[in-house]
């Protein structure tokens, strides 16, 4: 069953790296504080994510800040390792947070994942959502799955 508006966010296991060493953190934790934006990616580094995706959420970073957003988590089934270094390569503040779900169990729990062998197997479906103290009030999935359409940080200002 997929995630939907007025749910609760699931409570899994995800990994940040705060200081060189990944480390487990509760997908609670860190979108139950407020205003959350949480936009999910197929994959780090990957053209689509690292071109558009991405960068755009770095660009609006400000714009949503002023429209009432705490925090903004980029979620991707990859590890801590390659989340982090894919921030740091595309310059995201101190806002955002560069969240894995390793085994895909965030993915697997919103009902967003998918089999794509191309990029490894499980994967996560595209989306964005806005959460508030752990409710979600918008969610913003892209039909196939892949495209940057409809979850973008330009859609996401547009709900808020």
């Amino acid at each position: 069953m997929t995630i939907a508006i007025g749910d609760t966010v699931p409570d899994v296991e995800l990994f940040v790296i705060p200081e060189d060493r990944p480390t487990p953190v509760s997908s609670k934790d860190i979108l139950s504080k407020g205003r959350v934006v949480l936009f999910a990616v197929p994959g780090a580094f990957t053209p689509g994510c690292s071109k558009m995706h991405l960068p755009g959420f770095v660009n609006k970073a400000a714009e949503l800040s002023a429209k009432g957003v705490d925090s903004i988590v980029c979620i991707s089934v990859n590890d801590a390792f390659v989340m982090d270094a894919w921030g740091k390569a595309q310059g995201v503040g101190e806002q955002f947070v560069m969240a894995a779900d390793p085994q895909g169990k965030f993915a697997l729990a919103v009902g967003m994942n998918v089999d794509a062998p191309a990029l490894g197997g499980l994967r996560s479906k595209r989306y964005a959502m806005v959460i508030e103290n752990g409710v979600v009030t918008q969610f913003l999935p892209e039909e196939d799955g892949f495209n940057v359409l409809a979850s973008t940080a330009e859609c996401v200002l547009d709900t808020l």
